[in-house]
């Protein structure tokens, strides 16, 4: 689940020049199995409400209890597997860090992993109850991700005693980033000096470059595909770090593809424009 000021991958917030965030914002859902849904509809100013610990965006809503972040759902599906995604999701942090990392020298993008280890409880119609193991970061920016990146790749692997995070990037000018930090229960944020070596993996079926980090003579694969389009990846991947092997949430965005114009239509068929909206209240 991702919620967007700014929604960086839509068709419409890019073709309006990119002048008003608030004016394109967004809660993306992507649910699997046999009543899996992708939600992501581009809505308009008037759809969006803030205060200190709560975020609207038309229907659904983001709230900070001080202990707890509510997620109330209800959007609705795009092609190919229409209808209504509806209802709860709960993420308890163990902690919340105030870890803050320039992804660009000059801060334009920055990365905050608010709660490395956390608890999530979902449940949500049709057909999607389960409890496990969450993460919830931010990332923030002032250009548009492909004025500033060719590529990326992102691991977030649970360990028995921390956390460890992977973002490896390549930026547009040739140099790159390569950040590896590990988490304890504590909340407690540290860069790995010397991080495991990035490893290539099997393409994707859109031919997506993949990458991760691994301990030298092990094998990173996935194991499980999430999310696969012409320009990004999102899988559970398998990895082994420090000797112990952990199945993370992976994801890989090609943006050198992503800047190709013919991308942009393709989007909007899966990324409805809703400019209008009014609350009830």
């Amino acid at each position: 689940m991702i919620a967007f000021i700014g929604s960086v991958f839509s068709p419409w917030y890019r073709w309006s020049g990119r002048k008003e965030p608030q004016n394109h914002c967004c809660i993306n859902l992507v649910t699997t199995g046999r009543e899996g849904r992708f939600t992501m509809t581009d809505r308009g100013r008037s759809a969006l409400r803030q205060t200190r610990d709560t975020f609207e965006v038309g229907p659904s809503k983001v709230h900070w209890t001080g202990t707890e972040l509510v997620i109330d759902v209800d959007e609705w599906g795009a092609l190919p597997k229409l209808g209504k995604l509806k209802g709860r999701i709960v993420l308890t942090p163990e902690s919340v860090t105030n870890a803050e990392v320039k992804l660009t020298p000059d801060a334009g993008h920055t990365w905050r992993p608010f709660a490395p280890m956390a608890k999530v409880e979902v449940n949500l119609a049709p057909g999607h109850s389960w409890t496990g193991h969450g993460y919830f970061d931010a990332n923030f920016g002032t250009r548009a991700l492909e004025e500033d990146f060719a590529f990326w790749t992102w691991g977030r692997f649970p360990l028995r005693d921390r956390t460890v995070c992977f973002y490896d990037a390549v930026r547009l000018d040739g140099t790159k980033v390569a950040l590896a930090v590990q988490s304890d229960h504590a909340g407690v944020v540290r860069e790995i000096e010397t991080p495991p070596p990035l490893v290539k993996m099997k393409r994707t079926p859109w031919f997506v470059r993949r990458e991760t980090r691994c301990d030298p003579g092990a094998t990173p694969k996935g194991v499980f595909s999430l999310l696969e389009a012409p320009f990004y990846s999102r899988a559970l991947m398998e990895t082994t770090i420090d000797g112990e092997v952990s199945v993370g949430m992976h994801e890989a965005l090609d943006l050198v593809r992503f800047r190709q114009p013919v991308i942009k239509p393709m989007l909007a068929v899966r990324v409805p424009r809703r400019a209008g909206w009014k609350f009830k209240d």
